[in-house]
């Protein structure tokens, strides 16, 4: 899908009422904004209108076989849209509102836009627990469709200034609340009546998912290639060639450590996976905007949260 992207001159607002008013005003008018949310700031435009769906496609310059993640202000408007199974509702009521994307059954009647679901007959829904973004929807009335505000493959975005980075001129306008809590992508998950298929490791982990329910949870796709996003080898990246489990910096390197360690930046002095996660992508920010020509990151332990930053740094590297 090609459309025409016209240039715009992009506004920061700080978060607050007058600043949510106008974005509303602009997704009601079909126009994408980006907006925080824990995780981070994402890319949000009216899912039940095609229009405003191609224009987040068209800024990111994203490809429209990759299905969008919709945010809900509540249940029951995830209930409007897509069919719960048990298993979703337990999933629903443990970690809703929360870095959690449930891919589920879309109703016929959803009324959302077929390039949000990219032709799946499944829909991937998330209720956020920022409130920026939980405002937005209900300010503006809509389910917002809203993957990662920045250019498509690039290092997803923590804060306003990353937007700006890579969208500058792409949107209108960028709603500032600071750095993001999670900064890790949520959790994809589908949950089925015997297991949860684990489709992207996040801040909810694999053992919470099983502890909450009680079934195994398994990695793996279904069977199609993409069925929710963050599925693409290659993505998260920076303009730089990234190495992986590197316990020093080569001469051209700028070195993310983890834990006491010589190093440029560090994720977490003292070894702390959620800390690490939530200065992930600021870091691969900072490394890549640096004179050094590659980035090396340090070994980073796979258990808990663990799993999901090495995901990311994976396809970073890809």
């Amino acid at each position: 899908m090609t459309i025409a992207n016209p240039v715009y001159s992009t506004k920061s607002s700080r978060y607050g009422a007058e600043a949510l008013r106008e974005a509303a005003l602009l997704i009601r008018a079909g126009e994408p904004v980006a907006v925080p949310t824990e995780t981070v700031y994402g890319l949000a435009a009216d899912a039940t209108d095609n229009h405003a769906v191609a224009a987040i496609y068209s800024a990111k310059g994203r490809p429209s076989f990759n299905p969008l993640i919709v945010h809900v202000a509540d249940r029951d408007m995830a209930h409007a849209l897509a069919h719960f199974s048990p298993v979703a509702e337990m999933l629903a009521e443990q970690f809703w509102p929360g870095p959690l994307t449930l891919v589920l059954p879309v109703k016929a009647e959803s009324g959302l836009s077929h390039l949000v679901t990219a032709g799946l007959p499944t829909v991937a829904l998330r209720l956020p627990a920022h409130p920026a973004m939980r405002a937005l929807i209900r300010e503006s009335g809509r389910p917002l469709a809203a993957p990662s505000a920045n250019r498509s493959g690039g290092i997803s975005p923590t804060r306003a200034e990353h937007v700006l980075a890579s969208l500058d001129g792409k949107v209108r306008m960028v709603l500032d609340e600071g750095p993001t809590s999670e900064g890790l992508e949520s959790t994809i998950a589908a949950p089925e009546a015997s297991q949860i298929r684990l489709l992207r490791p996040g801040p909810i982990t694999e053992t919470m998912l099983a502890e909450a329910t009680g079934l195994p949870v398994v990695a793996g796709k279904g069977d199609v290639a993409i069925e929710a996003p963050g599925q693409l080898e290659s993505h998260y990246a920076p303009s730089k060639p990234v190495r992986l489990d590197a316990l020093r910096a080569e001469a051209d390197e700028y070195l993310i450590g983890f834990g006491l360690m010589p190093c440029h930046i560090n994720l977490s002095p003292e070894a702390d996976l959620r800390e690490a996660g939530a200065n992930l992508f600021a870091a691969l920010h900072i490394a890549d905007a640096s004179a050094s020509a590659r980035i090396a990151v340090a070994p980073i332990p796979p258990e808990g949260i663990g799993a999901a930053i090495n995901d990311r740094l994976k396809r970073a590297a890809a």
